[in-house]
Formats: structure tokens, sequence, C-alpha cells
């Protein structure tokens, strides 16, 4: 057989498996009206696993097994989406728990806590997102911060969460997954970091540097430059606070110009961070449950097994319901080797079936699912 004559018969074949892969799409759509009736879970995974086991025996060979077992998977997968969007958001995830706002209430006596002291970058952030007409506190940690929104001791908190130089801030995704806030808005925060010295000091003078790990990651070639030591503090402003205490020559801190304001410190330069166009966004949390009409950004996480293709029929839903994810992070499970929990950010609203049936989707084939937030990027 020349190759014309078998590219014609693999047309053939083409053709019965599209006409065949139709009407296995036809009665998945009946399976998902059976489940409607019932209140059958989608996915079943024991069933499609006992399935694929028996697809794989009718092959001829190992190659064409594992090669069956794949097809199938997607096949499997692809029919699992097609039923989430017939069915929608039977559990109701979004419309039971969520309020759609006009905008977040927001008045001269709404509390706001952010991380650190004054002169923060996470202070500018706040004045930037909501004004100075809020009342504004500050804590010591990030941890703080959403243990005081979770006992309701304040209406919003700031957090960073991401530098466009030095990536994801750590941890404060696992803050956001650990305790019961939401996440409703979010602001970006050109960021300079400035080099402060107290009042008469030069470059010349310094010998240790103190400042946020962020702040050192975003500056580190100019420091390391000049050989000076490096000492984490929890904040850049508390770093200044610290050197204007001490009031010693030959130390200097990382910080924003405002903070040498503040603190009555020298600004021995005025930006030293390696990428000029640096920016940090911060993202504003809140104990409701609530999203704006205009909101664009949602972000999700969620825990899946360790086994082969489990993260790939995840994303698989996204691409299904046409939404653009903006960004994935991971963190492994202390409890579970090789295990990890994902953190993923998409375009989306919460009033969007599309985004309705990705959620549902998700939700349903994954473990430890939370809903983080929908909120304007």
């Amino acid at each position: 057989m020349d190759l014309s004559q078998i590219r014609v018969e693999i047309d053939s074949v083409d053709q019965q498996m599209v006409a065949l892969f139709q009407r296995r799409m036809e009665l998945a759509g009946a399976v998902a009206e059976s489940k409607r009736e019932s209140g059958k879970a989608i996915y079943d995974r024991q069933r499609e696993l006992e399935k694929l086991e028996k697809l794989g025996a009718l092959a001829d060979s190992d190659f064409n097994r594992h090669s069956i077992e794949e097809l199938f998977l997607q096949i499997m997968s692809i029919s699992r989406r097609y039923q989430y969007s017939i069915l929608g958001d039977r559990e109701q995830l979004i419309t039971k728990a969520y309020t759609q706002l006009d905008k977040l209430n927001v008045t001269p006596d709404t509390k706001v806590v952010y991380q650190g002291v004054p002169g923060a970058f996470s202070e500018q952030a706040m004045l930037q997102f909501f004004g100075s007409q809020v009342q504004s506190t500050n804590v010591e940690k990030f941890e703080d911060i959403v243990e005081v929104i979770e006992q309701g001791k304040a209406d919003y908190g700031v957090l960073p969460i991401e530098n466009s130089s030095a990536g994801f801030v750590s941890g404060i995704y696992h803050l956001l997954q650990a305790h019961d806030v939401t996440i409703v808005g979010s602001v970006a925060l050109e960021v300079s970091q400035a080099l402060l010295g107290v009042k008469g000091a030069t470059i010349a003078d310094i010998q240790t540097v103190y400042s946020h790990p962020q702040a050192l990651m975003q500056t580190n070639p100019y420091l390391e430059e000049h050989g000076w030591k490096q000492i984490s503090l929890a904040n850049t402003a508390v770093s200044a606070q610290k050197i204007q205490e001490d009031g010693d020559k030959t130390q200097a801190a990382v910080a924003s110009v405002r903070a040498a304001e503040i603190y009555n410190l020298e600004v021995l330069h005025p930006s030293i961070n390696t990428l000029k166009n640096n920016t940090t966004r911060f993202v504003v949390i809140a104990k409701e449950k609530v999203y704006t009409k205009d909101a664009d950004s949602i972000s999700i996480s969620f825990t899946l097994p360790h086994e082969s293709g489990s993260l790939y029929n995840i994303l698989g839903h996204f691409i299904f319901n046409n939404l653009n994810m903006t960004s994935i992070e991971s963190e492994p499970l202390a409890e579970h080797q090789w295990e990890y929990r994902f953190f993923i950010t998409f375009d989306g609203n919460l009033s969007d079936a599309s985004v309705q049936n990705a959620l549902t989707a998700i939700r349903s084939e994954s473990t430890d699912f939370k809903l983080l937030g929908n909120y304007q990027k």
C-alpha cells in the first residue's frame, strides 16, 4: 500500500472516530441529565480508573495500551467538562456564599490594617487604594493582619503578594488559604528602594544594611558591589526606624524616601533597585465574601493527588471555558511528601457562566479547594 492509499484510509478512520466521538458526547449529555435528577457527582474517579484498566487490556501491545489509556483519559476529561457546562453550579458555591456589590463599602469610619510602621510600602499601598480618610492601624507581622480581619477587628487589610523583580512574597498565599478571609481588591505600587543613613552619614561610612528580605533581593547587585553585610528585618520602614534609633553611621536601611522623611534620615541614594520599573502588587482582604461588578481577576487554591496528568486535567478546564490564566504558584504540603497545593489566578468575574463552570469542575476534581477572591486587578 503506497502513502497516498494509507492517507486515504487514515482519513476514513478519522471520520469514523469523529462520528463516534460526537455520539459519545451525546451520551455524556444524557448522563448529565440523569445526574441532574439523581444528584450524583459528575466525577467518579474509581469508575474512570476501572474503565481505563479495561480499555487498556484490549490493546495488543504495551505501547498501544499506554496510548489507549492516555486517549480515553482525555476523552473522559472532555466528557466531564461537557457535563459541567450542562449542569452548571448545582451546589450554588457562588450564589449562596458570595455577594456582588457595586463597589466596596468604604467610609471615614472604615478600619484598615497594614504590616510595618508608618513609611512602609504597605502603608503607601493602603493610601493609594483607600486614600487618607480611613482609620488605619499597623501590626508587626503579616499573620497579624489576617488574624485581625478574621476576628472582625478591622474591615480591610493590605498584604503584598508579588513583586515584578523578586516574584511572589513568601507565605502570603498560604495565609490566604489557611484563614477565613477573602481578596476583594488589589493595588500595584511602583516601588523605588532608596538607601538611607543617619544624618551626616555618607556611603563610605556604611558597613551593614537592614531591610525586608524582598527589598534586599531587589537591590542585591548594588549591595553586593559594595560588600556590605545584609540583615533581614520584618519591614523596610522598621529598618529605617531601627537605624534612626541606633544613630550609627555605619548602618543603612533600604526603604522608601517617605520613610527617610518620617524618621529624619539621609537619602544616600534615591533608587538602588536593580530594575527601575520595580512594582509590587498588594491585595486587599476582608472577612465578608463579596466581589464587585467590575471585578476581573479570580484567585483559587487547591491540592491534587500525586499522579500523572492531574494538574494537566485541571488546567484543561480553563482552556475549555476560554479563561485566561495569569499566574500559577505552588507550595509543598508538609504533611504529604511530594504533594503540592496550587494557587492559580485567572481573568473573570464570578457572575460569568464560564467561570462558574470552571470553578465547579475544579472544585469537584481537587481537594482542599478554596476560592480566595474575585477582585479588580
